[in-house]
């Protein structure tokens, strides 16, 4: 059973390492986080699957690290400076700040009074100065997601590619919104991180195009540990959907504070591309877009049949590395009950996305034969390339097992007096408790097959 509630997985975080709160010594900055040791392990191997899956796995996937940085024309003509907005409203006797969709009762949710201001719409975008001179227009922003620079860039990748729709562009990298209530541990924060693929269609192909990519992601959280049955297809009422879009799927996943949106299928129409091309009035735009005076590029491809140029149109499976490292963390996290009234935490992680791959533990901490027998079999492991392996030389085997089962590690391997003799280690599994003795040849194989659950 997942976790029952977020305190749980907060002090599992902080207390192994995962995940603290950043400037904590100097009381901290609201919905703001820092990755710790193990955190960064973990976030950076579900990364790693995605990036795996969009590009690695297809030959219709090409990838982009763009700018965080952002031309303010950009967010201009893609309509985020006049509707990237949020109901802000405030408290007359407390002067709490507040998301008008997020207050309950028409009550201030930090003094309960009645008396607060009518709802204005508030820009969640990130103004910085570019520059020696401080004005009003020496400025840009910090990219609020990273589909737009790859919308700039879309004529840059087909140029050097000589990619041919359908193809998409994929990129992971991060984003800042100016939340006016960061909420519930890293869910709903101001600096995080997205995986967002931007794929390319023609009009006509979108829909089953949308449909594909629904099944798609679905079956990838599914990989990565996430019960299917924990994840609601949620296809949003036409009179909710933003005005470019088509038609919009939310993945929504029963995190511990309720259910939400873990990620987001969009069919975008034409809508993007369309923006931000030049001679928009040539390309049979379908969507309503801004009159751009200051492209210099044609974002379409010509027809070879008809010579026409066309606007593609863009599926989007967009989705928060923050929110989905939560949601692996949940769905791993389970109390057991033992033998003898004592009790484990473990973390089952899937192999691929554990923080540390194995942990090679010296049966005596202080017996120099053994330690460097262990530090020999940890480097051999290490250098194989499949994740972190970690020297653990506590002297306390039960207490390390207990550690590694918390952390995630699938397995444990100890090092003890029968390892000099026969090379023999005995080999423990995190879920099953199990152990077996193995040579220590066979390490190498053990850990292969483990990753390729």
């Amino acid at each position: 059973m997942p976790a029952q509630s977020m305190d749980q997985l907060v002090s599992l975080c902080k207390r192994r390492g995962f995940i603290f709160q950043t400037n904590e010594i100097y009381g901290g900055l609201q919905g703001v986080y820092d990755y710790g040791p193990l955190g960064v392990e973990l976030k950076e191997n579900l990364k790693k699957a995605w990036w795996t899956t969009m590009v690695y796995s297809r030959d219709d996937v090409e990838g982009l690290d763009a700018s965080i940085l952002t031309n303010k024309k950009v967010l201009k003509y893609s309509g985020h400076e006049e509707t990237f907005t949020d109901p802000l409203v405030d408290c007359k006797d407390c002067k709490n700040r507040m998301r008008a969709d997020h207050i309950k009762d028409s009550k201030c949710s930090h003094c309960g009074s009645i008396n607060l201001t009518e709802p204005r719409p508030f820009n969640l975008m990130f103004k910085t100065n570019i520059g020696p001179v401080s004005d009003d227009e020496s400025y840009a922003y910090l990219r609020p997601e990273t589909a737009q620079q790859i919308f700039t860039n879309f004529k840059n990748v087909i140029d050097s590619t000589s990619k041919t729709i359908p193809f998409g562009i994929a990129q992971i990298g991060k984003a800042f919104r100016n939340e006016i209530t960061p909420r519930n541990f890293i869910f709903r924060v101001r600096e995080f991180e997205q995986m967002e693929l931007e794929f390319f269609v023609k009009k006509g192909e979108d829909e089953s195009w949308h449909e594909y990519w629904i099944e798609e992601r679905v079956s990838w959280w599914e990989q990565q540990g996430v019960e299917k049955d924990r994840i609601e297809i949620l296809r949003v009422p036409k009179e909710e959907l933003s005005h470019y879009s088509k038609a919009t799927v939310d993945l929504m996943y029963k995190f511990p504070h309720g259910v939400e949106e873990l990620e987001g299928i969009a069919n975008r129409t034409d809508f993007d591309l369309g923006s931000h091309s030049k001679n928009q009035q040539d390309l049979n735009i379908t969507t309503e877009v801004i009159n751009n005076k200051d492209s210099n590029a044609k974002l379409a491809v010509q027809n070879l049949e008809s010579k026409e140029w066309e606007v593609p149109y863009v599926i989007e499976p967009s989705a928060g590395v923050d929110r989905g490292v939560l949601a692996v963390l949940n769905e791993a996290y389970k109390e057991e009950s033992l033998e003898n009234n004592k009790s484990r935490v473990v973390l089952a992680l899937k192999p691929h996305l554990s923080p540390i791959k194995a942990a090679v533990i010296p049966i005596k901490k202080n017996n120099p034969t053994i330690v460097d027998f262990s530090k020999e079999i940890k480097d051999k492991l290490q250098k194989l390339g499949l994740g972190r392996v970690v020297l653990e030389n506590t002297g306390n085997i039960g207490k390390s097992y207990r550690k590694h089962d918390e952390i995630g590690t699938p397995i444990c391997i100890t090092i003890d007096f029968d390892t000099i003799e026969d090379e023999t280690v005995t080999v423990r599994d995190r879920d099953s408790m199990k152990q077996n003795r193995i040579k220590t040849e066979d390490l190498e194989g053990l850990l292969r097959s483990l990753l390729q659950q």
